[in-house]
């Protein structure tokens, strides 16, 4: 029987799961997929922070969708987790990992001792003095929102098999089958935290975590305008960006729109321009905009417009087999379950 996984999206309002058979072979497919509410404050920005909450959720996930596994991929990707360019001497995976907090300390927020690291090895070359070096990602995370997540999942009853950088995840499913020769950018747009990665021939390069997302756009509405959340999430979902027939009393609605997205613009904007002023030799040829911060209306033009590179929003299935019967039996659309999968398909379980 193929090992099957589950990989957990633990948002602000919703936990996400997707169960994948054969995660790790040629052909894996998503068996089930599921998500259940998520009581205010117990989880924000990808951080648990009521364990008990959380577990109470998960289990009654489990125990709505019929997940046939118990074995759980975890994501980590806010503001609480770095990623940054380190060249290293070239050596052996566990010996780089082994001498990481020797290495970083000053690259980091918080002590080592408070932080977990991980380096993901991209290519080697030839450092300054002729010896042989590695050029990679250093990931660090602070321990303790990484350990409380863990915890939330142990208390469910379940098996935390992998922690998993969510940029990674993500370019893990809206690449997976695509041409992606040549420099591609990939920018998730979630509720407080926008992701980016940029890969060369599809092998990831360069990740910045903004923490910026949706819910600054609908903070920004209910503050000027004085209305509900409720209304706010209706004017990004019907009037967005657009101006062309917008009636005049939305107008209001729509600068304001246009201030606070105009922030996340500017900081996508100056992320890819960065990349490409110590790149230049590899310019960005393609975007795939994702997350559901993307389909604010308008916002794919608007980006596109900016940054002179052609964009496109990409829902991460396409490239997946889906078993006939998966979500059916609970009328759940695939939408916001990207991460979810791409945990799944990343796990060393």
């Amino acid at each position: 029987m193929a090992k099957r996984v589950v990989g957990v999206d633990i948002g602000n309002s919703w936990i996400r799961a997707v169960e994948v058979a054969d995660a790790a072979g040629p052909r894996p497919t998503v068996e089930r997929y599921h998500r259940v509410p998520l009581a205010d404050d117990a989880a924000r920005s990808g951080d648990v922070l009521d364990v008990h909450t959380v577990a109470d959720a998960l289990k009654r996930l489990w125990a709505d969708a019929g997940f046939k596994s118990k074995d759980v991929a975890l994501g980590m990707g806010n503001q609480r987790v770095l990623a940054r360019d380190l060249t290293v001497p070239k050596m052996s995976l566990k010996h780089i990992r082994e001498s990481l907090p020797f290495q970083v300390q000053e690259m980091l927020p918080v002590p080592v001792a408070e932080a977990l690291l991980d380096f993901y090895p991209i290519s080697e070359g030839v450092g300054e003095n002729g010896s042989p070096v590695i050029n990679g990602l250093l990931v660090a995370a602070v321990k303790e929102a990484v350990m409380a997540n863990v915890s939330a999942v142990q208390a469910a009853g379940l098996n935390p098999v992998d922690v998993d950088l969510i940029p990674f995840a993500l370019s893990r499913v809206h690449l997976r089958g695509k041409d992606v020769r040549g420099t591609v950018a990939m920018i998730d747009v979630g509720s407080t935290t926008t992701n980016v990665v940029i890969t060369i021939n599809g092998v990831p390069q360069f990740v910045r975590i903004i923490p910026a997302g949706g819910d600054d756009l609908g903070r920004a509405l209910t503050s000027h305008l004085g209305v509900s959340v409720a209304e706010a999430e209706h004017l990004k979902r019907t009037i967005g960006l657009r101006t062309a027939g917008v009636p005049a009393e939305f107008r209001p609605a729509v600068e304001v729109m246009y201030q606070a997205t105009g922030q996340l613009l500017n900081a996508l904007r100056n992320t890819l321009s960065f990349f490409v002023s110590s790149h230049p030799n590899d310019p960005i040829v393609a975007v795939l905009l994702t997350g559901g911060g993307s389909k604010l209306p308008g916002f794919v033009a608007a980006l596109g417009e900016l940054i002179r590179v052609p964009v496109s929003l990409d829902d991460g299935f396409g490239g997946i087999r889906v078993s006939r019967t998966a979500g059916a039996s609970h009328d759940v659309d695939r939408d916001g379950m990207t991460l979810a999968l791409g945990l799944a398909l990343g796990s060393k379980a």
